[in-house]
């Protein structure tokens, strides 16, 4: 198998996981059962450096064992697990180990198919017979690069948004049934939030983007709540996120009044063998981009931050009511 150590694409903008770190010993591999020395390697592949994951491979018997049963790798080999992690160093250490980057698996997503999907496309060359990306997930990469490029850098601690596809900004305040909020009140807000506690939770920005609009609180979860989310989803789809200071960013899908999915974690969280396969690939495109993420699932288009970051298009006031229901 060849492994092309050739440039890759331009920076999509995903976290820079290439310090190598300190280099481990395993004096006590040979004596771990298999299971532990497959997690070990799986931990390397995604987290160590190429002479931890090259130390392992040593002992180990098969590079390329899948463990289906494994809890937190299933499905999958350790050249996959690096691949998704965007450690093209230790992909190569794993290859030249044995593993095989086309070997079948996550539903269609070997870990050179899935490669060709990221930063470095050119990592292992397809062999004969094979196909790359289709033109629909050809467009998918495009689109997450442009959409990352646009959002980048972005801060969004403490964040609450809702992204709603195919309806407008005063679709969504009209749903809500809001007013327009006086814009003293937002500035004073803004200004100062520990002084208007009281008066900051039903104040939220509304914007138009391509493809549909983001309800967004800077400061809160009121557009995670459900009892928004249910509403803005009505005939479309709802991605609401809230990035909590105190547990990370959590989300929920609401399509047309009813919740799909609950207690997400929006670009962070895990895949299986048996998920969608375009939902894997749209996990990998936004790896550590939990805004970009919850953007791409409702096809939402943003050419900047400013339906995030402000100002909106409106500050609205919701009516007093228990969102959470």
């Amino acid at each position: 198998m060849v492994v092309n150590d050739g440039p890759g694409s331009p920076d999509d903008g995903r976290d820079d996981q290439t310090d190598p770190g300190p280099v481990h010993t395993w004096p006590e591999i040979d004596a771990a059962p298999d299971p532990e020395q497959y997690f070990l390697l799986h931990d390397a592949a995604e987290n160590g450096s190429p002479e931890t994951v090259a130390e392992l491979a040593q002992h180990i018997d098969d590079v390329d064992f899948v463990d289906d049963d494994e809890e937190e790798h299933p499905g999958r080999t350790a050249l996959w697990t690096a691949v998704f992690a965007n450690r093209p160093d230790n992909a190569r250490i794993l290859v030249a180990a044995g593993a095989d980057p086309w070997r079948p698996m996550m539903n269609g997503w070997s870990p050179g198919r899935l490669s060709l999907a990221g930063p470095t496309p050119t990592l292992f060359s397809i062999p004969p017979g094979l196909t790359g990306l289709s033109p629909a997930e050809t467009a998918a990469v495009t689109e997450a690069r442009r959409l990352m490029a646009a959002l980048r850098d972005l801060s969004y601690f403490g964040l609450g948004m809702a992204c709603v596809a195919n309806i407008t900004a005063a679709e969504a305040a009209r749903r809500l049934e809001a007013v327009s909020a006086d814009v003293e009140d937002v500035a004073a807000i803004i200004e100062n939030l520990g002084s208007h506690f009281d008066d900051s939770p039903t104040v939220v920005g509304v914007t138009d983007v391509p493809g549909g609009c983001v309800v967004s609180q800077p400061w809160g979860p009121v557009p995670n709540k459900p009892g928004v989310t249910k509403r803005l989803s009505a005939g479309t789809v709802c991605y609401g996120m809230y990035d909590n200071p105190k547990g990370g960013h959590h989300g929920t899908v609401f399509r047309d009044g009813v919740m799909e999915e609950g207690d997400t974690h929006p670009g962070g969280g895990g895949v299986y063998p048996d998920d969608p396969a375009e939902e894997i690939l749209t996990t990998y495109l936004y790896h550590h981009h939990a805004v970009a993420y919850c953007c791409a699932r409702t096809s939402l288009r943003l050419t900047d931050t400013r339906a995030i970051t402000g100002p909106p298009d409106m500050w609205v006031r919701l009516s007093e009511r228990d969102w959470w229901h």
